[in-house]
């Protein structure tokens, strides 16, 4: 029998209308009338929902401090002043309201209002993780990255590069999954964030860490979102396919926590350097364009994801067919990219920063398969 290691999994609260448990949970975690920071997607603010948090706590007796300034990705500058708001309202709690930017931003906002340190102390682990961050709470309001459950970080530091954090130190206490805080997101974002958390679980149980343990959060992480997907696209206020979209990023969250990614997410970080693509999308259409090539290093393991996917075994076609049922553009025209030269996307591939997930791809990537898949990319119609 295979041995394997499963990383602690956060307390998971799953429900609709479960953000009016929070300032219960909040003074478990610190005691009464402690001060709160709050980190919110801007989107959070314009629909009311940050706004209503911060009342929630108020009645509750805790004073809460809302950053909500960031746009795009977590960036070091952002990280470093809502840190400073926190240690400034000798906050005892954070919660991470939003997408996958204010979740990772709310995590090192723990760890670093108590350091005092700046961010960027701890890229690609340069410094220790403080033993004892700031309880912390994640609260996703769109189903794609899973970083509610997992101890990485992606920011971007003051040269412009995309770097990670990482460590069982930035795990929330508690992710609070609420479906009726998606109902909101718009169908664009909501079929890249579902194919992004796809993805995930794919690749985590068919890369060369998988093991079985993870298995089981990865395939039903791929049958809830294989099944939920164009539904939660073409029907917004589906609770039902909302939720399941929702639970399985939680669970593909695991997946990646436990074993990683690979090509897919090798090629959306190495496009991200070379334009503003979201994240999500540039993730599913690197899945998409690969996934034939990818799925002859374990043929049994891909099988196993089509039957997932409630498909035949023909994991290319059960993949493609959900694609393109979730109407996302299924091209990079216009996205800022140099279409005609793949060998640029290539190069970035080779990087040192995205090696580990071009090693952890079942299959053997070589130099030349590179730009082979670079043009697959970018041939995408």
């Amino acid at each position: 029998m295979q041995s394997f290691s499963l990383a602690p999994v956060p307390e998971i609260a799953f429900g609709n209308g479960r953000l009016a448990e929070l300032p219960g949970r909040v003074t478990g975690f610190a005691g009464k009338g402690t001060a709160v920071m709050i980190i919110a997607d801007p989107a959070m603010t314009a629909s009311g929902v940050a706004l209503k948090l911060v009342g929630l706590l108020a009645e509750a007796g805790h004073a809460a401090s809302l950053y909500d300034g960031f746009k795009g990705e977590p960036k070091y500058s952002d990280i470093d002043r809502a840190a400073a708001m926190a240690r400034e309202i000798h906050a005892r709690v954070v919660i991470g309201l939003g997408g996958g930017t204010a979740l990772d931003t709310a995590k090192l906002v723990a760890a670093c209002a108590v350091s005092g340190l700046a961010v960027e102390a701890y890229r690609f682990c340069e410094t220790a993780l403080p033993a004892d961050p700031l309880p912390l709470i994640a609260v996703p309001t769109t189903a794609g990255t899973g970083a509610e459950v997992t101890r990485t970080c992606i920011f971007t530091d003051r040269e412009g590069r995309k770097v990670w954090a990482w460590g069982t130190e930035l795990k929330p206490m508690l992710a609070l999954l609420d479906p009726e805080l998606t109902v909101g997101v718009p169908a664009a974002v909501t079929a890249a964030t579902g194919l992004d958390a796809l993805v995930h679980a794919i690749e985590a149980c068919t890369n060369r860490n998988r093991h079985a343990a993870n298995d089981l959060y990865c395939h039903q992480a791929i049958m809830l979102i294989s099944g939920a997907l164009e539904r939660a696209v073409t029907t917004p206020g589906d609770l039902e396919a909302r939720g399941a979209l929702l639970l399985g990023s939680c669970y593909a969250g695991i997946g990646i926590d436990n074993c990683g990614t690979a090509l897919a997410h090798n090629i959306s970080h190495a496009m991200a350097e070379l334009a503003p693509v979201p994240h999500g999308r540039a993730t599913g259409l690197a899945m998409l364009a690969t996934i034939d090539w990818v799925k002859d290093g374990n043929p049994e393991a891909f099988a196993e994801v089509a039957r997932s996917m409630g498909a035949d075994g023909n994991v290319a076609g059960a993949f493609e067919g959900l694609v393109r049922r979730s109407r996302i553009k299924v091209d990079f025209a216009g996205d800022g990219l140099e279409l005609e030269r793949p060998e640029l996307l290539a190069e970035r591939m080779a990087s040192a920063a995205h090696a580990p997930m071009r090693r952890n791809t079942v299959r053997d990537v070589s130099d030349a398969d590179l730009l082979l898949l670079a043009k697959n990319v970018y041939a995408l119609r």
